[in-house]
């Protein structure tokens, strides 16, 4: 059995250095000779493609060697569970995190390396209001419970970042890179991250981000229009912007992913159809006078209106009709008869959009293609306001096509069930939502006003959707939390479809003060609810509420509406101090490992995240052999921290575990984790350790 002491892997985050040069090794193993990397020997094997002028292109500013040193320094902290500050703690696959988001993000790099789908941030716009995010390079959780006041009393409030100090763009990009560098970790390979942000940092963040993202992987820079201020002096500034980045392009178009959104209205227009269709039964002509009517009569502003082209009608319901040229230029081209003349029809001038003539055809005899008067000009194919099957097959064009032009803004697109799917479009990269329309709402679902700025969560949903390409098992990081958007967002994406997207937020609790009128009215809200006045509570409180108005609005959804809290602190597990004294009460803290102000489940969770298995993984818990005994994650790990077991106990203990590993049978290799001073001697560890082993329990550990 060995002993897991300060310093082990189970007691600290993922180590970001060592994972570096694992891959460099990987790589080029020729490269590390006697414990070193042989720089000369690796800039042999690039080729020359390697930039050693003294004066490059990039960003750079005085911090940001401090700040990649940051991002690689393993955090000593964990996330204590808190099942009394959440909801449904037992079932919800949902997190709310409060903590200082740097030490977060290094905590969750094990347990959500590479698994989240999408990552959204609001982070605070640069100007010039107290800065919040100090990175304290040796001692970051000390630093972030001073902030907090959980060490000071009161906390202790920073200096406004103003442009007076020198420092303006400096202090926010010295923040803003570490987190990006972790982010980016957390990524899957197909996954995307969205960043709001204004004019104050925007070509500074694009810079960052083309560093730690890759330039190759930038998507777009959407602009968000959130209206006109009519106080402005010179021009009104009513917009921010979405920068969106890909972990990797090149894994999207491996995957031909396309994202598309259904068309506003194409819902109206399919149920006016489907009333049309019932009333005049096989007669398309009466159906089509109808619906040109329905069209003609709605109100401009009705999202119907704009897809009054779609005014045809076949047994496939509504269409319109579309090119049939191939995308580009250079397509195939091919004799196709003209169905009353007989002769070949006019071919596109670049090219049929279908590569053979057979499934030029197969569309044909489908009633997929239209053709006109004669053969002097090409025909025209159909797109119906619901594609079928074999239309979504014709979607499949060239890559470069479909991810770097997206087809224009009429383009209808692939989806996997043509029964549920309507016809769609790409997004364009500008959008409008009035700001007030979000202030409004929060102000009614929390009962007052407490943040100035909030994030519409349903433009949030339609983002997340759309870049998500409707995967409704997406996983969704916020590690900006502030009001809660993208929690009621995903919640919202959820109802709408019966989806099991699950998010995690994160959110600085940072003291919220009464005398600042900036402050005041959530610090007021907060001791209405007898709460602590932080952010943090706020954002609790919304998600509550979220739910419990998705409960009201809907009282058959049973889908997860819940979230777990966990809190940032200082590690359960004892380290070595050098600086106490007298040195014998340092040798007598040292027996015991686990700080005695901490419980099992605070221990158990620090486990969790420093092995790298997710906080929300089943824990079973049975009584064996008289002793409390773990299983998390189907028998992956077990663990027992009772404070004492006797020799006696110690057969009857180990039997029973290995029983239940029997019954379970998981896959790959299974932990066993100990409390080390339970044991009275080196002989009964030896005991239990050497049953386990022979039962091919190897991985036999202590705290």
């Amino acid at each position: 059995m060995k002993k897991i002491l300060p310093g082990d892997r189970e007691t600290m985050s993922q180590d970001v250095v060592a994972q570096n040069r694992a891959q460099l090794m990987s790589l080029f193993p020729e490269t590390y000779v006697e414990g070193k990397f042989d720089f000369d020997t690796l800039k042999q094997l690039l080729g020359g493609a390697v930039d050693e002028l003294e004066e490059k292109y990039g960003l750079n500013w005085h911090g940001k060697r401090q700040a990649r040193q940051i991002s690689l320094t393993p955090s000593l902290g964990t996330l204590r569970p808190c099942p009394e500050e959440s909801v449904d703690w037992e079932k919800s696959q949902n997190l709310l995190v409060e903590g200082d988001n740097l030490e977060v993000l290094k905590l969750l790099q094990k347990s959500f390396a590479r698994q989240v789908t999408v990552i959204y941030i609001d982070p605070p716009y640069n100007t010039g209001k107290d800065f919040v995010y100090p990175d304290d390079f040796h001692d970051n959780v000390k630093n972030y419970q001073m902030l907090t006041g959980q060490i000071d009393g009161d906390g202790r409030k920073l200096t406004s970042n103003t442009e007076a100090n020198g420092r303006f763009h400096t202090e926010w990009l010295t923040m803003m890179y570490p987190r990006l560098k972790l982010a980016r970790n957390l990524l899957r390979d197909d996954g995307v991250i969205l960043i709001s942000i204004d004019d104050h940092e925007l070509e500074n963040l694009r810079c960052l981000s083309n560093e730690i993202f890759g330039e190759e992987n930038f998507v777009a820079c959407m602009t968000w229009e959130k209206g006109r201020k009519n106080d402005a002096k010179l021009v009104s500034v009513g917009h921010e912007y979405v920068l969106i980045y890909a972990k990797s392009i090149a894994r999207l178009r491996e995957l031909k992913r396309v994202w598309r959104e259904e068309k506003p209205g194409a819902r109206e227009i399919w149920e006016m159809y489907v009333l049309l269709r019932k009333k005049h039964l096989e007669n398309d002509r009466a159906i089509e006078v109808d619906l040109q009517q329905w069209y003609s009569s709605l109100d401009k502003k009705h999202p119907a209106k704009k897809w009054s082209r779609y005014k045809r009608v076949d047994s496939n319901g509504p269409w319109r009709d579309r090119d049939i040229s191939w995308p580009g230029s250079g397509g195939p081209r091919y004799d196709v008869l003209h169905p009353t003349t007989g002769k070949p029809c006019q071919v596109p001038e670049a090219g049929w959009r279908f590569a053979t003539a057979e499934e030029m055809q197969r569309q044909i005899k489908l009633g997929l293609v239209e053709f006109r008067g004669d053969h002097s000009e090409p025909p025209f194919r159909k797109a119906h306001i619901r594609p079928i099957p074999a239309e979504i097959e014709a979607e499949e064009i060239s890559e470069d096509y479909e991810l770097e032009d997206g087809g224009g803004e009429d383009t209808d697109s692939s989806a996997e069930d043509s029964e549920e799917e309507f016809a769609t479009q790409v997004r364009g990269s500008y959008f409008y939502k009035q700001s007030q329309v979000a202030v409004k709402y929060l102000r009614r679902l929390m009962g007052a006003k407490v943040f100035n700025n909030p994030k519409d969560h349903l433009e949030l949903a339609k983002l997340f959707d759309y870049v998500t390409a409707n995967d409704q098992n997406a996983v969704v990081l916020d590690f900006f939390a502030g009001s809660g958007s993208s929690g009621q967002a995903v919640l919202e994406l959820n109802v709408a479809d019966g989806g099991n997207r699950r998010y995690v937020m994160v959110q600085l609790p940072e003291p919220l003060d009464p005398s600042n009128k900036d402050q005041k009215s959530a610090a007021k809200y907060c001791d209405t609810l007898n709460r602590r006045r932080n952010i943090a509570e706020i954002t609790k409180e919304r998600l509550i509420r979220a739910s419990q108005e998705i409960k009201a609005n809907t009282p058959s959804y049973a889908g997860d509406l819940g979230f777990r809290v966990f809190k940032l602190d200082t590690s359960n597990i004892n380290s070595w101090s050098y600086d106490r004294e007298p040195i014998d009460e340092v040798l007598l803290a040292s027996v015991e490992h686990i700080k005695s102000e901490r419980n099992e489940e605070d221990v158990l969770y620090e486990l969790l995240l420093k092995l790298g298995l997710d906080p929300c993984v089943p824990i079973v818990q049975r009584i064996v052999a008289d002793k409390v005994v773990h299983s998390i994650g189907a028998g992956s790990l077990f663990v027992c921290l009772s404070a004492e077991v006797s020799r006696v106990e110690t057969e009857l203990l180990a039997m029973g575990i290995i029983e239940w590993y029997k019954q379970l049978s998981p896959a790959g290799e299974t932990s066993i984790v100990f409390r080390d001073s339970a044991f009275a001697d080196d002989v009964t560890k030896t005991n239990i350790t050497a049953i386990l082993q022979q039962h091919g329990l190897t991985n036999v550990r202590s705290l």
